[in-house]
Formats: structure tokens, C-alpha cells, sequence
């Protein structure tokens, strides 16, 4: 056997390239049919990613740790995967108010890949590596591969130079028994399961890998403080759309008027978060941002202002 015959044997023997009976007649179907197939295989996706919510939070906790800490999560993966890696981290900013270069997103073949193709580039484990060296990857660090067959060259690469410095990692994947585990302290594994059309892993494992990636930023951020109650409150206003939508969740907040909330915002320097303070606190300004320098939490800083008085 060569090789790549043994190359071939190890892919189908993963869950992501299996076919899948249920559709072995889509293309002799009509649009509605094939429709309510692919709809129905994607109704099984928040079932696999609900069976692995248990390690969902520990790369969350390992996350939180890291952000405090000074460090950074870096998502690695190829193809699809890295694509949707850098649409979560590229959200992170504006929907968080966090810097750019906190939550940072690596895909094999760079920037070019996220416009077109460029497929040979996960089988270089190498540029993995070369990709997380030249981020300067430190212990501080969290670094999460992605892929959905568990075995990505590229991923391996990042991961084995990752762990050589001291960086906590993850592994997100599709599969039951990932290549890739023994190189990542926890593993996610999202098993959907045989996709629509057999081995395109855009399909169910792509969604539940863009799941899970939502579920992680975002607990994350909640547990840094960036959300109060259920409102985004440093959501960052750089637009006439995010605007409103600060504007909305102040109002929402602290019962004030449209116009009041407009006055705060821009008083508050178009910081929802400080001109919430400043309305809920009666504070000033200068007194509200000395609190938000100790927290993130609105909470924790109505606590400290509650104290002071």
C-alpha cells in the first residue's frame, strides 16, 4: 500500500467524509426538496455542539485567564476554518470595544486565502509553525485550532510550536478520535456527523465551528465585564448604525430619553459603558472613568462608586 493509498484510508475513516444515506438522491430532487434535506441535516449541528459545551468552557476559562493575564487567543486553521476564524475575531472588536491584536486570527496562505482558495497550504505543517513564530507567541498566549477532520498539517504545525513556548492550546474539531488531541491541553470535539454533500465541510462543521467560536468570544467577554445584563456596553460607535444601537441600549438601561442619552453619550467621549455610569451614579465623568480604570464590570464599578459615597 502506498502512501497516499494510506493517506486516503485514514480521511475515510472520519466522520466529516463519510457519505451520507440520507441525501445519496439530492441531486435528482427538486429546489424545495433539496432544501428541507440541507435543513434538516443542519438542524443536528447545535446537538453536537450542546454534547461538547462541558469543554466549550474550559477553553473559556482558559481564555478569561490569558486576556487577564496580558495575553492574547490566536484561531489557527485552513480553509474554511480559518475563514471563520477571522470572521470571530475580526467581530470581537467592534461588537466589545476590545483592542485590535486580543482575539487574533491566523489562516494557512494568509490574507489571499480569505478572498480565494489556496488549499496546498494545510498540508505544510511548517508555515504553521512559521505563522505563530511570527507572532511572537508566549506562555501568556492561548492559541485554538481548527479543523474539522482533527488532522490539518498546517493546525499541527501551529500547535506543536505553540506548546514548544509554553501556550496553553485547544483544538476544536468535527471527528471522535482527532489526530490532533494529544497535541492540545482541551478538545472540542463537535461530531455532525457525514455533511449533504459528502466531505464538504463547509457545511454542518463549519456552523458548528462558527457556534462554538461565538460561544467562546462571547463568554469570554462577559466574564471581562463587557456586558451588563444582557446589553453590549462597550460596543464601539463607528458608524450611524452602531450609533443607534448604543444609543438604544442606554436608553434601554437607564430609562432615559433619546435625547439625555445622545447628551451622555457624547459626554461620555461616545463610551456607552461610562455614560451608563455616569447616568445610574449621578457621578461625574472624571469620577466614573477613575472607576472604570480599576473594572471593566459596570457592575463591580457601581459597587465602587456605592462605596465611596
Amino acid at each position: 500500500m502506498t502512501a497516499e493509498d494510506s493517506k486516503w484510508r485514514v480521511l475515510s475513516n472520519l466522520e466529516t467524509e463519510s457519505p451520507n444515506p440520507y441525501t445519496v438522491d439530492i441531486d435528482s430532487l427538486d429546489t424545495i426538496e433539496i432544501l428541507t434535506k440541507i435543513n434538516e441535516e443542519d438542524r443536528k449541528v447545535p446537538f453536537a455542539v450542546a454534547k461538547a459545551i462541558p469543554e466549550i468552557a474550559k477553553v473559556v476559562e482558559l481564555c478569561v485567564a490569558a486576556l487577564q493575564s496580558g495575553g492574547r487567543v490566536i484561531y489557527v486553521g485552513a480553509g474554511t476554518s480559518g475563514r471563520i476564524g477571522f470572521l470571530d475575531a475580526t467581530e470581537v472588536v467592534p461588537t466589545f470595544g476590545v483592542p485590535e491584536g486580543i482575539f487574533i486570527a491566523v489562516i494557512a496562505g494568509g490574507r489571499e486565502a480569505l478572498v480565494r482558495s489556496v488549499e496546498f497550504v494545510e498540508d505544510n505543517a511548517d508555515l504553521g509553525a512559521q505563522d505563530l513564530a511570527n507572532l511572537n507567541i508566549c506562555k501568556k498566549d492561548v492559541v485554538i485550532g481548527i479543523t474539522a477532520s482533527g488532522r490539518t498539517p498546517y493546525v499541527r504545525g501551529a500547535l506543536l510550536y505553540a506548546r514548544s513556548v509554553g501556550a496553553t492550546t485547544a483544538l476544536i474539531c468535527n471527528v471522535s478520535s482527532p489526530e490532533l488531541e494529544k497535541y492540545a491541553h482541551v478538545t472540542i470535539k463537535a461530531v455532525t456527523g457525514a455533511e449533504v454533500i459528502t466531505g464538504s465541510t463547509r457545511m454542518k462543521a463549519g456552523s458548528a465551528q462558527k457556534m462554538i467560536l461565538n460561544m467562546i468570544s462571547t463568554a469570554t467577554m462577559i466574564k471581562l465585564g463587557k456586558v451588563y445584563k444582557n446589553y453590549m456596553v462597550d460596543v464601539m460607535v463607528l458608524n450611524e448604525k452602531l450609533e443607534q444601537r448604543a444609543l438604544r441600549i442606554i436608553m434601554d438601561v437607564t430609562g432615559v430619553s433619546e435625547d439625555i442619552a445622545f447628551q451622555y453619550l457624547r459626554k461620555a467621549d461616545d463610551r456607552p459603558k461610562l455614560a451608563i455610569l455616569m447616568i445610574l451614579s449621578n457621578k461625574p465623568k472624571e469620577v466614573c472613568a477613575k472607576a472604570l480604570e480599576k473594572t471593566d464590570s459596570l457592575r463591580e464599578a457601581l459597587r465602587i462608586l456605592e462605596k465611596a459615597d
